[in-house]
């Protein structure tokens, strides 16, 4: 059987037949580099909303004094089960979805350190993101400290407690949430505990 075929003519060189069989087929699309990904993630929304640090957050605190309360490793694992030393202490992240407060939703009452129960947010500060850990737009004045991350190879912007410089997540802003910060405070559920009342006063919005 005859083969289809295509025909070149290059600068009036004699007619030549190449069989369609031998010309290539599509070409495999390039895989980009992992840094390609990371350089293109502010772009990509999903993987912003992850890895991203706003140019515009308030800056990390610099010169910060220690925190108050200093208790040594050892004394905190004394105190935290061993998944609350390792984000709390060792600033590890819990799996999205899986935290306690994630959908947690009161009108009153503030959210504690898990480590210190100093408190941090107050229920009005949260606000759903869909992100899969407890969001909120700001936190009590004065109770979170902000630090330069530079781990995973970019930079980001870690809060801690500060009254114990328990890890509490990173904050993002510029994500275009209606709030009035337009910043997610991205905070682990086991980094925190929630009470209705603190040092026996209703917490007020």
């Amino acid at each position: 059987m005859r083969l289809p075929s295509t025909a070149l003519r290059a600068f009036g060189s004699p007619l030549i037949r190449i069989p369609s069989a031998c010309l290539p087929t599509r070409l495999p699309a390039p895989v980009p580099s992992a840094k390609t990904v990371l350089k293109a993630a502010p772009t990509i929304p999903f993987l912003s909303s992850l890895f991203s640090s706003s140019a515009n957050a308030e800056p990390p605190t610099e010169n910060m004094a220690p925190p108050t309360d200093n208790r040594s490793e050892e004394e905190w694992r004394a105190v935290l089960s061993p998944e609350q030393f390792r984000i709390l202490r060792q600033k590890g992240t819990e799996r999205p979805g899986t935290g306690e407060y994630d959908s947690h939703y009161p009108k009153e009452g503030v959210y504690c350190c898990a480590g210190c129960n100093a408190p941090l947010y107050k229920a009005t500060h949260k606000f759903k993101s869909g992100c899969g850990w407890p969001a909120y737009f700001d936190s009590i004045p004065g109770a979170v400290q902000r630090h330069v991350d530079n781990s995973l190879g970019m930079e980001r912007t870690e809060i801690t407690c500060k009254n114990c410089g328990g890890h509490l997540g990173h904050v993002f802003k510029g994500e275009g949430f209606p709030t009035p910060t337009d910043e997610r405070h991205c905070v682990n559920s086991i980094s925190l505990t929630f009470r209705d009342e603190v040092e026996g006063a209703k917490a007020k919005a």
